[in-house]
């Protein structure tokens, strides 16, 4: 927390000035998390600036955002043959240079909140969320990380399965505050926006859709292997595979699922990254969705299927245990590709006759109930009361310390104290 105009309204019930950082313009899941996090907060009535690196001539964010929140890119031109080690330490100075140029003209925040390994290590006094845990190799973002989880001053996870595991790995207390879904969105390309859908439809045929794109943590060579035992059906069915904005080289990876997937005799529709407003449609056009993430923070994109009325395949991990098991029949958890492959058939089946599937009202109904509990209005209420409790400690702890000083030189009882005010500082 930095000192600021707006710090005295802070502890009460007035606006606060935010800054949200993330690492990126594009749309992976930090960065949508944080879009919709930025909007609400605004909606609330509070100033937020977002900061962001513009990658590769980027002047904006992938979707439109609302104008009340302030957004502060900083520009992020492409090198050649740049290593992920040194892309990581550039990004970090550039977001850290951009960032402390900007306070030391005078500008000041009540929290300043980083998002994602980057923003936490270019900002010097935040608070962070935690969205997953990974496990790197490149010593610089091995050491991003540990630095990202050990540096700022209080935590948040977007749920209990990754602040368990915080707390188990690094002995870090975080404060759980789940994403929110925008449901209406997803809710309307399944009813009104029926034209979008069907073209969809016309295009792929019954399809099972991934997002995510092609990269070892969102389980593509599993999918491939479960995919290929779909091809004794009766009525065809394709992989549609979109996204794949990422800030890592994976084009090692992508080479063997591919050519695994050429073996198998599954040749999977590449979307790449898909425009926002096209999303929806996309996924409400889906046979069924499937989420074979190794590794995921809160499972947004399953709750989108969910709100879409599509019946999700996932991963068996604790945290989709956590965020999407009261759907019931709506879900269906898996932990091998032969386990993930009886699942997609008995909803493919489920869906019969192609080309105008049934959806089973009961079922949609289920994942629709799981994925209205998100909301954004609700996260941002929570991270308000989050970061005023936050405000007000720290106050707290400074006037205490500050007494303590004064007190040290009239009494040598305090000597305990004045470590603890040493260690804050």
């Amino acid at each position: 927390m930095t000192g600021s105009p707006a710090a005295g309204s802070a502890a009460g019930h007035g606006p606060l000035a935010v800054a949200l950082l993330t690492y990126s313009t594009r749309p992976r899941g930090g960065v949508v998390a944080t879009l919709a996090l930025a909007e609400a907060l605004a909606r609330a009535g509070h100033q937020v600036d977002l900061w962001t690196l513009a990658r590769g001539g980027d002047t904006g964010f992938f979707r439109p955002v609302d104008p009340a929140v302030r957004i502060r890119a900083v520009p992020f031109p492409d090198v050649e043959q740049e290593s992920v080690g040194q892309r990581i330490l550039r990004s970090i100075a550039l977001l850290a240079g951009a960032f402390e140029t900007h306070r030391r003209s005078g500008a000041a925040y009540d929290i300043v909140h980083a998002q994602d390994c980057i923003s936490a290590n270019a900002a010097v006094d935040c608070i962070r969320t935690v969205h997953h845990l990974d496990t790197f190799t490149t010593p610089e973002l091995v050491a991003c990380h540990e630095r990202a989880l050990r540096r700022p001053w209080a935590h948040i996870c977007v749920s209990a399965a990754v602040a368990a595991e915080l707390a188990d790995g690094w002995g870090i207390n975080a404060t759980v505050i789940p994403n929110g879904v925008d449901t209406a969105r997803f809710e309307a390309a399944a009813g009104s926006a029926r034209e979008a859908r069907e073209r969809r439809r016309s295009q792929l045929g019954r399809y099972v859709l991934a997002v995510g794109g092609i990269e070892p943590r969102k389980g593509t060579a599993e999918l491939i292997e479960a995919v290929a035992l779909l091809r004794g059906r009766s009525t065809p069915v394709s992989l549609v595979l979109a996204g794949g904005e990422t800030l890592f080289d994976y084009r090692g990876y992508r080479d063997h699922v591919l050519a695994r997937a050429a073996d198998l005799g599954v040749e999977p529709v590449i979307l790449g990254p898909v425009p926002h407003g096209e999303l929806p449609a996309l996924v409400a056009a889906a046979d069924v969705f499937a989420f074979p993430s190794a590794k995921e923070g809160f499972g947004l994109a399953a709750l989108e299927a969910l709100a879409a009325g599509v019946p999700v395949v996932t991963r068996d991990l604790p945290v989709l245990r956590e965020v999407l098991a009261a759907a019931g029949s709506a879900v269906r958890f898996a932990g091998t590709p032969a386990g993930f492959a009886a699942a997609l058939d008995d909803f493919l089946d489920a869906a019969e006759p192609w080309p105008a599937p049934s959806r089973d009202p009961a079922r949609v109904a289920a994942g629709r109930a799981v994925a209205r509990r998100f909301t954004w209005e609700a996260a941002a209420a929570r991270h308000v009361s989050l970061y005023r409790g936050l405000i007000n400690g720290r106050s707290d702890l400074r006037q205490r310390v500050h007494g303590v000083s004064s007190g040290m030189r009239r009494s040598p009882r305090t000597t305990t104290t004045s470590r603890t005010a040493d260690m804050d500082v």
